[in-house]
This record gives C-alpha cells, sequence and structure tokens, in this order.
C-alpha cells in the first residue's frame, strides 16, 4: 500500500521553566558573588549552606542534594551550564510541558548529587548534574520517536553519544563530579524511558 504522508506538528508553547532555571540560577550565582564582595573573610554563604558536602548531609541537611544546582564555583562555570540547558532545554521543554520538564530537571540534579554523595567525598556544585540528566532524555526521546526522525534519527544519537563521552572524558580532570554527571545522566535517562513524551502524527492528504 502507499504510505500515507503525515506531518509532525510540535507544540509551540514557550520554554518558560527554562528561562525562569536560568534567570534563578543567575540571580543567585549574583548572591555568591555578593557574598564574597561583601563579607569579611570573603565567605560564600549559598555555597555553605547548599553545596553538596556530605558531612552535612549525614547530619540530615537533605536539601543539598539538589539546591547545588543552583550554585557554581566560577563565572566560566556558569557560563558553561546555562548555555547548554540554554541550547537543549527549550526544545525538551515544548515536548514534555512545563511541569514534567522541571521534574525530569530536578530528577536529573536530584541523581547525580545522590550518585556524587554516594561515591565522592568531595563537594561539589553546579547544574551539570541537571544537564546531563537532560542530554539523557533527549537521547531516550529521539531513541523512542526514531521512525518519525527517521535516517537523521541515527546521526542525531551518535552526536549526542559523542557529547556524552567527551564531557565524561574531561571530567576526568581534577576538581570534577563526574559521579554527579554520571548520575544525572542515569536520572534523566530513567525518567525519560519511564515517563518521556511519544510524539503523535496526524495524517494529511
Amino acid at each position: 500500500p502507499a504510505r500515507v504522508p503525515v506531518l509532525v506538528r510540535p507544540p509551540v508553547q514557550k520554554p518558560m521553566v527554562t528561562y525562569v532555571i536560568i534567570g534563578i540560577t543567575v540571580i543567585v550565582y549574583g548572591l555568591q558573588w555578593l557574598s564574597k564582595l561583601t563579607l569579611s573573610g570573603g565567605y560564600d554563604l549559598p555555597t555553605l549552606f547548599g553545596a553538596k558536602i556530605n558531612e552535612y548531609i549525614l547530619l540530615g541537611q537533605v536539601w543539598r542534594l539538589i539546591t547545588p544546582v543552583l550554585l557554581h564555583g566560577s563565572l566560566l562555570h556558569i557560563a558553561f551550564n546555562m548555555y547548554a540547558l540554554f541550547s537543549i532545554g527549550p526544545s525538551l521543554e515544548r515536548h514534555y510541558g512545563h511541569g514534567r520538564f522541571l521534574l525530569l530537571y530536578l530528577v536529573g540534579g536530584f541523581a547525580g548529587n545522590t550518585l556524587s554523595f554516594l561515591l565522592s567525598p568531595n563537594p561539589s556544585v553546579g547544574a551539570s548534574t541537571a544537564v546531563f540528566g537532560l542530554v539523557a532524555a533527549e537521547a531516550v526521546f529521539i531513541l523512542k520517536n526514531k521512525e518519525l526522525f527517521g535516517g537523521r534519527a541515527r546521526s542525531i544519537l551518535v552526536n549526542l553519544g559523542m557529547v556524552i563521552v567527551v564531557n565524561l572524558v574531561i571530567g576526568m580532570s581534577p576538581g570534577i563530579d563526574n559521579w554527579g554527571h554520571l548520575g544525572g545522566l542515569l536520572g534523566g535517562a530513567i525518567f525519560a524511558w519511564i515517563a518521556g513524551p511519544l510524539l503523535k502524527v496526524q495524517a494529511t492528504l
């Protein structure tokens, strides 16, 4: 039988959650900078009260398994993570919807910081746990809807795989929390596989 042409209609909603996350993260980094500038001794109070520090988590400060996604160690650190979020977030949010996208971001961050807590004694901050979750979710999204992407699906998945591998290799450098990256990947992939969207197509004559 002849194939019926289909038209994929992507959602048109604006990725407001992505923009809000970027805005809040930038504001928090501003508070970090202001804290170091104004307090004697140059203390970074937001990091002191929100970083992933294992000893404090063991004392019951479990919010430290999610608050590190709002904290960053340098201007380059936040710039890299927010650029990655700005690049991949809008597309995913349009398909996931606002609420589910926010949950995906939080799950990636929580999973990354939890695995880091379990396997790394070092303190850590950064949104890269959540960003790695988004990258994994993007790969799962393409995989689950590969029929609609046709021949492009393979090349997209290969490119995403290369991005993941390269960043994990870079993450082996001293001072980088690769366990957090790996945890974010696993959390994002599992969430996307269970709760990720399947595209619908509408036949046109």
